[in-house]
C-alpha cells in the first residue's frame, strides 16, 4: 500500500539494471501504481546463475498493471544509453524519473583488485550514473517545464568519507562513492529547475543476488527484502522535486518518517531482527525511534 496513494500513476521511469533485485522491486512497486518502466539492462537471455532478464521484468510489470519496455543496454556504452532513451522516448513520449541502479561489485583490497574489475566497477557506477544522467537530463528539463515532478534517484551511499570503508576495498568505494558525487552535484545544479537528485541506501544488507554472491546463505538471512528499498523509493520520488532534492536517505528511516512503524514484513527471514548493517553507513545515522 502507498503511503501517499497513486501518485506515479502515468510517470515514465527509466531504470537501469531493474531486471533483477532492487531494481525490479522498485519497477514492480511503481507498476503497481500505474507507471510506465523502462528496464535497461544488459540482460536479454536466461543467465546460468542469476534470475530475471530484461523481458521477464517486463512481464512482471504489466501483470503488476503498469506498462513496460524492455531494452537491453550496456550503461558503460554511450551509443547504447542514447538509444534505450530515444526507444523509450518514443514509447512513452517523455521521462519523468531516473533511477541509477546498476551496479557492479569486488570487495577486495588494492593488489586483489586487477584494472579490468577496477574498470568494470567504475565504468558502471561511476561512470554508467553520470552517462545515463546526461542523456536523460534533456528530457527531465522537459518534464519540469511541463510540471510533472522529475526526479534523478540514484542507489548510493552517503558521502561519509570515513577511511574504515575504503581500506577493505578502494576500488569498490571509488566507484560506488563516484555514483553519491553525481546526486550532490546535480542537486545543486539542477534545483533551480525543479530536478531533484537525491541518493537512497539500505541500513541492513538486502537479499539479492549481489549479496548471495559476497555472503551466501548466512548474509541473505539476516537481510531485508528489497521490498523496503522499493517502498522508500515510492516515497521519495512522490515528494516535490523542488522541495526534496540533494538528499542522501536511509531506507527505513524515508519508511518511519511516512508514518511506518512495523519492519517485520521486511525480513528476508520471518521473525528475524538482528540483521546485517550494509557498507558505508556513516557512524551518526540516525537509529529508529524506540
Amino acid at each position: 500500500m502507498s503511503l501517499q496513494g497513486n501518485t506515479l500513476s502515468g510517470k515514465t521511469l527509466f531504470i537501469t539494471g531493474g531486471s533483477r533485485g532492487i531494481g525490479l522491486a522498485i519497477a514492480l512497486r511503481a507498476a503497481r501504481d500505474g507507471a510506465n518502466v523502462v528496464i535497461a539492462a544488459k540482460t536479454a537471455e536466461p543467465h546460468p546463475k542469476l534470475a530475471g532478464t530484461i523481458h521477464t521484468a517486463v512481464a512482471e510489470i504489466e501483470a503488476a498493471g503498469g506498462q513496460g519496455l524492455a531494452v537491453q543496454c550496456d550503461i558503460r556504452e554511450e551509443a547504447q544509453v542514447v538509444e534505450a532513451v530515444r526507444q523509450a522516448v518514443a514509447r512513452f513520449g517523455g521521462i519523468d524519473i531516473l533511477v541509477n541502479n546498476a551496479s557492479a561489485i569486488q570487495l577486495t583490497g588494492t593488489l586483489a583488485t586487477d584494472m579490468k574489475r577496477y574498470d568494470l566497477m567504475n565504468g558502471i557506477n561511476a561512470r554508467g550514473t553520470y552517462l545515463t544522467g546526461r542523456v536523460v537530463l534533456p528530457h527531465l528539463q522537459a518534464a519540469a517545464k511541463a510540471g510533472r515532478n522529475p526526479h534523478i534517484l540514484t542507489l548510493s551511499p552517503p558521502l561519509a568519507m570515513e577511511p574504515r570503508w575504503f581500506g577493505p576495498n578502494v576500488a569498490y568505494a571509488i566507484a560506488k562513492y563516484g555514483m553519491s558525487l553525481c546526486t550532490l552535484g546535480w542537486a545543486e545544479e539542477f534545483k533551480r529547475e525543479g530536478i531533484a537528485a537525491n541518493s537512497l541506501w539500505p541500513r541492513t544488507t538486502i537479499a539479492t543476488a549481489a549479496i548471495q554472491m559476497v555472503g551466501g546463505d548466512p548474509m541473505m538471512k539476516q537481510s531485508r527484502l528489497p521490498s523496503i528499498m522499493a517502498d522508500a523509493a515510492q516515497e521519495i520520488l512522490s515528494k516535490p522535486s523542488r522541495a526534496f532534492t540533494g538528499n542522501f536517505c536511509i531506507d527505513d528511516l524515508v519508511l518511519y518518517e511516512a508514518g511506518v512503524r512495523d519492519f517485520s514484513a521486511y525480513a528476508a527471514v520471518p521473525g528475524t531482527r538482528k540483521f546485517l548493517p550494509d557498507f558505508f553507513l556513516p557512524k551518526d545515522v540516525a537509529e529508529l525511534p524506540e
